[in-house]
């Protein structure tokens, strides 16, 4: 009998908390922590994909490439390069954990990290309404600099403290670019890491060539692409609350624990779930019941082994209680 093939997306606090400053040693310690909650996967019989989110870290990657050209004259790498470079280096940083975490627990499994091309549509609307903030904050002179120089587009910070940042396209992730290699790495029993921060935008020129797109993906809903290709089974989003919310931090919030496919998508289009953090969730755990997966879990990153926690989504309800 085949096993069970899950991917389970990090986000949220699985890697960095919201009140922390980004140390490696706090990034590990978070890492470690989420990853204990595999475990059970693994015990249970369950081979794993893993994908994550690189938002703090690519911010910090993009921020040191404008100190890096300012003070020293280091010529700034693109966007593209920058996305591949956190990949890496997330992806070795919960190489390494997992291993350690595996080794804890007795369990002798291979742990491989893949650097993922993500196709997009140069043609994507995205690209004529760039919208996703990335980099750091800048003055109006410096954006308009910047701007002249270098053709970026930036957007006024109106809910922090002023100032102005940089913004790019997020296209819709079109496939996964080595999905087959990944697919046949993890019904092997090795555990992949792939499409970290939703992967690298790459499109396909009129040579059929390989171009980078100056975009980033949206991790959740590459991770869900991945887990359609690849014949996933179930697909974890970890975040950092533990169960889907209606009418989220108001007097009468109501946990939602089981959910099938048609309610979820009517609180969706209802408007109950924020557009830049739960709803993209949301949006990424339909489109994986959609195409055919069984069933889709949005948990908190430390209490996805704890059974009594995280929201199940399926076509139809299915109280399961796992």
């Amino acid at each position: 009998m085949e096993k069970k093939l899950a991917v389970v997306a990090l986000g949220g606090n699985a890697l960095l908390r919201g009140d922390q400053l980004g140390t490696i040693d706090e990034q590990e310690q978070n890492t470690t922590e989420t990853l204990e909650n595999l475990i059970f996967l693994i015990n249970e019989g369950y081979d794993l994909v893993i994908t994550h989110g690189n938002g703090p870290q690519v911010g910090n990657i993009l921020m040191r490439n404008d100190a890096g050209e300012q003070l020293y004259n280091i010529a700034q790498m693109p966007l593209d390069i920058c996305v591949a470079d956190s990949q890496g280096g997330i992806g070795y940083m919960i190489e390494r954990m997992f291993k350690n975490v595996l080794n804890k627990h007795g369990i002798n499994k291979n742990v491989i990290c893949i650097v993922t091309e993500v196709l997009v549509d140069i043609n994507d609307p995205a690209f004529s309404d760039p919208q996703k903030r990335v980099g750091k904050i800048y003055t109006r002179e410096q954006a308009e600099e910047l701007g002249s120089k270098k053709g970026w587009i930036f957007k006024e910070e109106v809910k922090t403290q002023g100032g102005y940042r940089r913004v790019v396209p997020s296209p819709v992730p079109l496939d996964v670019v080595n999905k087959s290699i990944i697919q046949d790495l993890a019904r092997k029993g090795n555990i992949v890491i792939a499409a970290g921060g939703g992967g690298v935008p790459v499109y396909i020129d009129e040579k059929n060539d390989v171009r980078p797109a100056e975009a980033v993906i949206d991790k959740d809903l590459a991770s869900s692409l991945l887990a359609n290709l690849i014949g996933a089974d179930e697909f974890y989003i970890l975040t950092d609350v533990p169960y889907i919310y209606i009418n989220y931090k108001k007097p009468d919030q109501e946990i939602k624990e089981f959910l099938n496919y048609s309610d979820t998508l009517k609180y969706l289009n209802d408007g109950q779930f924020a557009k830049g953090s739960m709803a993209p969730k949301i949006q990424a755990c339909l489109n994986f019941i959609k195409q055919g997966g069984h069933k889709s879990v949005i948990t908190e990153a430390f209490k996805l082994a704890d059974k009594k926690y995280g929201s199940k989504i399926t076509m139809e309800y299915e109280d399961d209680r796992r």
